[in-house]
């Protein structure tokens, strides 16, 4: 009986949060090695079935890097990275289109079925309108050159609006196309607040490998659980974000100037991780807010 009494205060605990983000459009990005690990990825999918079904209307934008780099090892193409984008040449294009449409968004629909939701692939270039990422090595001053990756620079909202109409979960591939109609990747980070922005998205949830914006690295429990964007400048100068962390940071910033409410940075390796964060008082990933 105490089981069943806690599982009804679970519930009841959840019930403020299902009510106040009914009928919210919430973006989740899905990445890192928590796609990797089946059972990682079901407990996820599983959190954003649960949230479609209490009514809220999730939108998926997936990455694909580690099966991108076993397809490209596969046809003997070298993984080459400048600042942290995938440097992207027609092969690798090619290759990464092959992957993430016949893979990876596949198999996110499919679990997504499974769980009783509905689901559909929803290809990035019919969203993103892209320009070519340019830029230059800071130090030498000389033109970098990633090939075919993309910024956003327009978003038609449309698609994704008519599948939520149609209670269906928009699976979207961060892909991207330039105005001679020409495939680019787009790091999904990027691609993700993108569409978080374009959507006045009341959340935007990064679920990653990571447990969230950490005060020290190496120390897990120096998670850093709320942060105001007041906050953000004085801890880059620290050095507490830095490297890979900060165009995420960046991209989570830029998506609440934007509009975006609240955004999240989850550990999708912690079992029911997104329920957690959004529908309980504590939470366990870090949350960025405008300034409090």
């Amino acid at each position: 009986m105490q089981e069943i009494i806690r599982k009804a205060d679970v519930l009841i605990e959840a019930l403020p949060y299902i009510q106040r983000f009914r009928g919210a459009v919430i973006v989740v990005k899905l990445g890192g090695s928590a796609m990797e690990d089946a059972e990682h990825l079901e407990s996820i999918v599983q959190d954003i079935a649960f949230m479609e079904c209490v009514g809220m209307r999730p939108v998926i934008v997936h990455g694909g890097g580690k099966a991108i780099s076993r397809g490209m090892q596969d046809e003997g193409i070298e993984s080459r990275f400048l600042h942290g984008l995938r440097v992207t040449c027609e092969k690798t294009i090619a290759v990464v289109e092959r992957v993430i449409k016949g893979s990876v968004n596949p198999r996110i629909v499919h679990l997504l079925e499974t769980k009783g939701a509905r689901a559909e692939a929803l290809h990035g270039e019919k969203v993103f309108k892209v320009e070519r990422v340019t830029g230059s090595d800071p130090q030498s001053g000389e033109k970098l050159d990633w090939g075919f990756v993309g910024e956003p620079v327009a978003v038609d909202t449309d698609p994704v609006t008519n599948l939520l109409m149609a209670q269906t979960i928009p699976v979207v591939t961060p892909l991207g196309a330039d105005a001679e109609g020409r495939l680019h990747n787009i790091n999904a980070d990027t691609a993700a607040a993108a569409l978080a922005k374009a959507l006045k998205a009341r959340k935007l949830a990064f679920v990653s490998d990571v447990p969230g914006l950490l005060r020290n690295p190496e120390d897990p429990d120096s998670l850093i659980s709320h942060l105001a964007l007041d906050d953000i400048d004085r801890l880059i100068d620290e050095g507490v974000i830095s490297g890979g962390m900060l165009p995420k940071v960046r991209s989570c910033v830029e998506a609440i100037q934007q509009g975006v409410r609240k955004v999240h940075m989850i550990d999708g390796r912690m079992t029911h991780s997104l329920l957690l964060e959004i529908f309980t008082d504590k939470g366990v990933g870090t949350e960025i807010v405008a300034n409090d």
